[in-house]
Formats: C-alpha cells, structure tokens, sequence
C-alpha cells in the first residue's frame, strides 16, 4: 500500500474508530471518471473532496457527476464570491495533495459540505490520500465522521 494511504488508513482508525478498506488503482483515480472506471460504479457513487474559498477554506464533499456552484455556495457563506483552492493552499490547511484529498483526517479542521445527492446512495467512494486510492463508505456515515452539513451546493 503506498505510504500516504496506509498514513490515511491509520489516521482513519485512530481518529475515528473506522477500519479504511483501502483499494488502489495502478491506473489512478485522479478524475471522478477515471475512478468510477477503476472501481466499476457510477460517476455520480464519487465523493470528490473539493476545497474551497468562500471568505475562508472549505471542503466541499460532492458527486463525482456533479460541479460545485461557486455562487451557491458564496451565498451559503454569505461571502462576496468563491473559487477553488490552489495546490498550495490545499496541501498546507489539509495536508493532502490536489486528486487524492480524502474527506476526513485534515490537519486543519474546515467547515465541510455535502452535496445531498450522495445521499441517494447506499456507498460511495471516497479519496484515501493519493490520487490512485479510495475507499467505500456508506455517505450517511461520511456525513457523520465529517460533520457535513448537507445542502443543495451544485450546478
């Protein structure tokens, strides 16, 4: 398993008490279409973890068939505007690299959203910590562990 996996794995268990079923794809997941392909689901069962700046950093937990609205969600924040986080910005709040940010384990405690339609699913996949690594999880439990508030935040 590659070493940032295995660091998600453990970090999953000791904060939460969740046992990570790590899959990793040699192919990689980078893309919501490129992980829905490796893992045989649906684009839409892709829990993308999108950080965002709404007058401060999000995290944005949304279908992989689905883009975040940045006036949704600047109106959600009551900022005067939203756009994606850069790399840098990413890797210093969360601790993660852009294509493999998981949902959960950041160094930085952020507010997080979820996109309501994940909930339409029974699991989803999710991110472990390098952009060829995910993990399944039921989305009402990744809500949960998250603390998302979910909402209507997509185009």
């Amino acid at each position: 398993m590659h070493e940032r996996a295995a660091e998600f794995k453990a970090q999953a268990e000791e904060a939460y008490g969740l046992d990570v079923d790590v899959h990793e794809f040699p192919e990689g997941t980078k893309t919501a279409a490129d992980a829905a392909e490796a893992i045989g689901c649906e684009v839409a069962q892709i829990a993308s973890s999108i950080v965002m700046v709404a007058d401060e950093l999000v995290v944005v937990v949304t279908s992989g068939a689905n883009r975040v609205s940045e006036t949704k969600l600047a109106d959600l924040r009551d900022a005067e505007d939203a756009r994606t986080a850069n790399p840098d910005e990413i890797q210093e709040a969360l601790g993660w690299s852009i294509g493999g940010v998981p949902p959960l384990c950041h160094e930085t405690d952020l507010p997080t959203y979820m996109d309501e339609t994940l909930l339409s699913f029974e699991e989803v996949w999710a991110a472990a910590g390098t952009p060829s690594s995910v993990f399944p999880i039921d989305p009402e439990r990744l809500c949960e562990l998250t603390g998302a508030t979910v909402v209507d935040i997509v185009e």
